[in-house]
């Protein structure tokens, strides 16, 4: 997700709030939205990925390789 996109992301958004948007442009705002969202998950995902975390028996697992062993 670009800062371009983001900016549109708010220039809708606010001009939803003071005139309202015409159909054309709610299309792109939902488009914009589904497409943040669904880059905010892969990042977020991403950064869990590359959490290592030490068991109590002193081991070092990481999450995002525990996490797929257990979804298989």
């Amino acid at each position: 997700m670009t800062d371009d996109k983001v900016a549109r992301i708010n220039e809708l958004y606010h001009k939803s709030k003071e005139q309202g948007l015409t159909e054309a442009e709610q299309d792109e705002q939902k488009a914009l939205r589904a497409e943040y969202i669904a880059s905010f998950r892969r990042n977020l995902k991403a950064q869990l990925d590359n959490i290592d975390m030490q068991n109590p028996d002193g081991t070092i697992e990481n999450l995002g390789e525990r996490h797929q062993k257990m979804h298989r």
